[in-house]
């Protein structure tokens, strides 16, 4: 299941070799969704990078998340019940045609595993829609791949003094959702499908496409 943390970003599809079915898409693409369909548009059938590197959020991001690999590697959060833990894990499920890289892997002392994700946030008394929808796809990685069940995630935010938050995951979180999102998506990739925008105009004023987006 471990591989090069590199191999999430080396490709945004991956074509089975009979059939479209086999495609699979990254969770950061999810995300990516989430803000506005047309990034999935722009990226993937216009082949037009956004250029995120050099965003200032981004490039602080990545800087923590090496910091951290370097400083929490054997760290163990024992106040979260964690017994042992694995980092930088890519995992990937072609049942949901989804892949990605989980930050740490908790297993935890009642037999169950939780993603924890370290975010360069301030946490401001609730949890983002993006956020919470990486981790239910992290847990789902999870689970099909080690065969336990997780039933809750961890968030870091780095910004508040490194404060952890608990999530919890039900099994409806696994459902409907997270398949149609994800069969839209994929429709896009595949069908080269324009989406309707974002329906929030305020997102369109920071974004990288907002010069060519009609």
């Amino acid at each position: 299941m471990k591989k090069n943390p590199e191999d999430e970003d080396s490709t945004a599809v991956e074509p089975d070799s009979e059939n479209d079915s086999g495609t699979i898409i990254r969770i950061s693409d999810v995300l990516e969704y989430l803000f506005c369909p047309r990034f999935i548009y722009y990226m993937y059938c216009l082949d037009i990078p956004q250029h995120e590197e050099k965003r200032f959020k981004v490039i602080k991001g990545r800087e923590v998340h090496e910091t951290r690999k370097l400083t929490n590697r054997d760290y163990v959060r024992k106040k979260l019940n964690c017994i042992r833990k694995e980092s930088d894990i890519f995992i990937a499920s072609k049942q949901h045609h989804i892949k990605g890289i989980v930050d740490e892997v908790l297993f935890l002392e009642d037999g169950t595993a939780a993603p924890l994700e370290y975010k360069f946030a301030e946490y401001k008394d609730k949890v983002f829609k993006t956020y919470k929808f990486q981790l239910v796809l992290q847990a789902l990685l999870i689970r099909e791949n080690y065969n336990i069940e997780v039933n809750r995630a961890y968030l870091c935010f780095t910004r508040s003094n490194s404060l952890v938050k608990e999530m919890e995951i039900t099994p409806s979180d696994f459902k409907k959702k997270p398949k149609k999102i994800i069969e839209e998506i994929l429709d896009i990739v595949q069908k080269g499908l324009y989406p309707k925008t974002s329906r929030s105009s305020r997102k369109c004023v920071d974004c990288c496409y907002r010069n060519i987006c009609v």
